[in-house]
């Protein structure tokens, strides 16, 4: 610590306000907010951080500067506007390159309408942004259908009109257009369809219904027939645009919702802005974590960012907790049930996707890092002492202890590696013993790998409880692997996973992805077992008396069977029969051999 830092410190006062920390080349490296500025820059210097970032910018600062605000909500907004301008290495990082369009009427005579992604500050009216390009070429469509406004560039001065300059172009002709360029629609009543693109633009389309339906039922009134159509065409495409847009309420609500998720590297925000009961604007983003910032402190930061982008001043923030911030004249609310419950669903949901679908183009890209994540996350649900990029798991099968055989698969990087499986067959045991059949496997398994040197798991899995959890360890005891491979059980009936001298069970979420990857092993497991013990039971099934019967191959023996069905049959048959199957060489093979057991 400098001694300028020092002396900044004594001085800094206990008010809200921004703190800026400076590098010795006098670059801005991290900008922060506080609702107390002597007690929060004061804790960089006087406790040791976990986080080795915050350890490496303590490290790095030189001089401290700092501004004192009135309220908190200001040190939000100040800090917000600063680490845009300053763009400080180690702050959160806003991930949005891209600029979203907006939909301007034009300050102009006969005002136009369309897509732009510039703000020109020239009194124009911008509405947005809008986060789908689609959704605004939809209302665009819209706006020209029921309002027909122009398209064109044109100058349309009261002077240049009066004059006969202008033309009325194909847009007229086929009536996506009121000619207003040669003075056959009023200024008056373009100017009152702009009036009602700005309601419906600002939300309030069903006040806009509500207007053009009471018009029309007074042109009927007055017999004006064709008016009536003519509004009544408009009242349905409004309408038919109404029900395409969410609907989330009966009720007029008027509210920002803000859904949250984060991983270890970043934090996802939603935002549903609210008019009249209808989603106005969705808008997910990410922030890229840098040191230890907190969820309450990011959704704060994401709640200003996104109510100043789209100048939202709702009176109420739907939230899933309460950020770190508190907004004059603002109420938080974390509903319980109701609409506003919905709601928060609602972006919550679209938050999550954002999240998996980020994650699965990332993984596209890098197949490799899908593995590691699983793995480092089943390494924390275990609490694993390495990461299990090698797993084994182990499976008996055996039926009234007959042909008794076991089988272990192998996963590298969280993928099968099948010409690593293994089967074995049960030397030691007689009966159904799955505990003695454990022991033995396991016991031959990893002798054979420790007396070839090969490669051993980092994580051994167990098909069953706690019975054949502690056959295992016995084995991994004896020839001094216990306690250098970590080895766990898991149990069918409720997939409760078994850890050595801990009687209580660990029970997983059913949607982890630690969990998944154990029942992969354990079924695959079962599924290689099961296999080679059908095979070798049908084996058994089919052998017989011809097979102790020298110079009877493979061949001959199907072809007998396959024509007296049995084995007493063949027996029970004349010489001619059986010679005639198979020959006079081999035919007197089987009928001295049957002659001789008499």
């Amino acid at each position: 610590m400098t001694q300028e830092i020092q002396n900044t410190l004594k001085v800094i006062p206990h008010s809200p306000g921004c703190y800026q920390f400076i590098d010795e080349k006098g670059k801005v490296i991290y900008v922060g907010k506080a609702k107390d500025l002597k007690k929060r820059v004061s804790s960089y210097f006087n406790k040791y951080h976990e986080n080795p970032k915050t350890r490496i910018l303590v490290k790095n600062i030189h001089q401290i500067r700092y501004i004192v605000v009135d309220t908190e909500e200001d040190t939000f907004l100040l800090e917000n506007n600063l680490i845009k301008e300053l763009k400080p290495r180690y702050n959160v990082m806003l991930k949005d390159d891209k600029t979203y369009p907006y939909i301007v009427i034009k300050n102009e005579n006969f005002p136009r309408v369309y897509k732009t992604r510039k703000i020109i500050k020239d009194g124009s009216r911008y509405f947005g942004p809008y986060s789908s390009v689609l959704s605004v070429n939809s209302l665009l469509d819209i706006f020209r259908k029921v309002y027909k406004i122009r398209t064109c560039r044109l100058n349309l001065t009261p002077e240049n009109i009066a004059s006969g300059k202008f033309n009325v172009c194909l847009e007229y002709h086929i009536k996506r257009c009121n000619g207003p360029c040669e003075g056959l629609q009023s200024e008056e009543e373009y100017n009152k369809n702009i009036g009602e693109i700005t309601e419906i633009l600002k939300g309030n389309v069903s006040a806009i219904e509500k207007k053009i339906e009471e018009e029309m039922q007074q042109y009927a009134e007055e017999l004006k027939f064709e008016e009536a159509q003519q509004l009544k065409e408009k009242y349905m495409h409004i309408r038919n645009f109404r029900e395409k847009s969410l609907i989330v309420s009966n009720i007029n609500y008027n509210i920002d919702v803000f859904g949250y998720e984060d991983d270890e590297n970043s934090a996802y925000i939603n935002y549903l802005h609210i008019v009249n009961g209808s989603v106005n604007q969705a808008y997910t983003f990410e922030y890229k974590k840098k040191l230890e910032e907190s969820r309450e402190e990011l959704l704060g930061m994401g709640i200003i960012e996104m109510r100043q982008r789209f100048g939202s001043e709702s009176k109420e923030i739907i939230v899933p907790f309460i950020p770190d911030i508190a907004l004059h004249n603002v109420e938080y609310t974390i509903p319980q049930r109701g609409d506003k419950k919905k709601l928060l669903e609602l972006s919550q949901k679209n938050v999550k996707q954002y999240k998996i679908d980020k994650l699965k183009k990332t993984e596209m890209l890098n197949p490799d890092q899908r593995a590691t994540r699983i793995l480092k996350t089943i390494q924390k649900d275990l609490q694993l002492k390495e990461i299990p990029w090698y797993i084994e798991c182990f499976d008996n099968s055996n039926i009234q202890g007959t042909n008794a055989v076991a089988a272990c698969v192998v996963f590298k990087k969280a993928k099968p590696s099948k010409k690593d499986y293994r089967h074995f067959i049960i030397k030691t045991v007689t009966g159904p013993d799955d505990y003695a059949s454990m022991r033995e496997i396991i016991h031959r398994r990893y002798s054979r790998l420790l007396n070839e040197g090969a490669p051993l798991p980092q994580l051994i899995v167990i098909d069953g409880g706690k019975g054949q959890l502690n056959a295992a360890v016995e084995s991994l005891q004896k020839i001094g692997l216990y306690g250098k491979i970590a080895v766990i059980g898991i149990a069918k009936r409720l997939e409760e996973i078994y850890f050595p001298d801990d009687p209580v069970p660990l029970y997983l979420d059913k949607n982890s992805e630690t969990l998944k990857l154990i029942q992969q092993l354990r079924d695959e497991a079962h599924r290689f077992g099961i296999t080679f013990h059908r095979d070798k039971r049908s084996k058994a099934q089919i052998s017989s008396e011809l097979d102790n019967i020298k110079g009877i191959g493979p061949q001959t023996k199907k072809k007998l069977l396959a024509h007296f069905k049995s084995t007493k049959r063949i027996q029970e048959a004349s010489d001619e029969e059986i010679i005639s199957q198979i020959g006079s060489a081999k035919g007197k093979i089987i009928i001295n051999h049957f002659k001789n057991k008499k």
